[in-house]
């Protein structure tokens, strides 16, 4: 276990010093250049120069990169062109926002998506998998943004049920927080708990014609006993690929949402720094949620070793 988990985290940094690279490269690929948004268009080439020094963007670019992997190893990502504000700062005040409605989307998608396929499962060729099946596809096909609208105007401008926008900090106030967040969480997790209700009605009618199943329905084992101690178990390695896979999304899918329901998140930091050629705060955003993605996949990987050991040795049961 130990040398797997090694192998993993050497995996991990590999790739996340490769993504850096190719973050590195792609923000300075873009136009405009940062020390004359800093400076302003009236600003005298001097000026404009002396900017450029003091950025450090006057150096080859092998410099400047390997000055930027070193500022981020100690947390120094810089500072805004836009508000002069360091980048650190305005990413600590905004991810909460984000991991909390990501966290409370997760939620809300395992448990309608399990929920959904189990009853499809237990109830095929019937209305509740009909209905689970028109549910997922609505939830594959539609996308977020217009869920999000239609949201609106109908459950918080027409009826009143939830908030149009605003946020309230959870851990300051649980209840109203996540009550400003439930609007937005079930609408950024509705593809993804149509991703998990298609893949676990698959997985649990593949596992429930399994020969140990008639087995233990030949000893009386009722079927929402075999539904739960077999079907739902050994549905968790593809259940926890889908999670690993959706949850980065989840958390860069919600730049969108938190446009839409006007949350502070790093959806909102994000599309200001577009807006405005902050780059430096589009650097180290896109740097974040590729560091989010790196270590849920190292999770998923070492989760799989715990619900799997065959998968850290390499034997496969035949």
């Amino acid at each position: 276990m130990i040398r797997f988990t090694a192998v993993k985290i050497g995996e991990a940094a590999i790739t996340f010093v490769l993504a850096s690279i190719v973050i590195f490269v792609g923000v300075r690929s873009l136009p405009g250049d940062p020390a004359l948004a800093m400076a302003g268009e009236e600003a005298t080439p001097e000026r404009v120069a002396q900017i450029r020094a003091d950025l450090g963007l006057d150096e080859p670019m092998v410099v400047q990169y390997l000055t930027f992997l070193r500022n981020v190893f100690t947390g120094d990502l810089g500072e805004s062109t836009r508000t002069g504000q360091a980048v650190t700062e305005m990413i600590a005040t905004t991810l909460p926002v984000t991991l909390w409605l990501s966290a409370y989307a997760l939620a809300v998608a395992v448990i309608a998506g399990v929920a959904l396929g189990m009853l499809a499962e237990r109830f095929r060729g019937r209305m509740p998998e009909a209905l689970s099946n028109v549910l997922a596809l609505v939830g594959l096909s539609v996308p977020n943004f217009w869920l999000g609208l239609l949201a609106i105007l109908l459950l918080a401008v027409s009826l009143g049920w939830f908030p149009a926008s605003g946020y309230v900090d959870v851990l300051s106030d649980p209840v109203r927080g996540l009550y400003y967040l439930t609007l937005p969480a079930v609408i950024l997790g509705t593809s993804l708990a149509a991703v998990i209700t298609r893949q676990t009605r698959a997985s649990m009618i593949e596992t429930m014609n399994t020969d140990y199943v008639r087995t233990a329905r030949a000893k009386g084992l009722s079927r929402p006993r075999i539904l739960f101690r077999y079907g739902l178990r050994n549905s968790l390695i593809v259940l926890v690929t889908i999670i690993g896979l959706q949850l980065g999304g989840l958390i860069s899918g919600a730049v969108v949402t938190e446009r839409i329901f006007a949350l502070p998140g790093l959806g909102k930091l994000t599309l200001d720094a577009v807006f405005a050629r902050d780059y430096p705060v589009i650097q180290a955003v896109v740097l974040v949620i590729t560091l989010a993605y790196i270590v849920i996949n190292l999770a998923v990987d070492l989760l799989y070793s715990v619900i799997n050991p065959t998968i850290r040795t390499g034997v496969s049961t035949p």
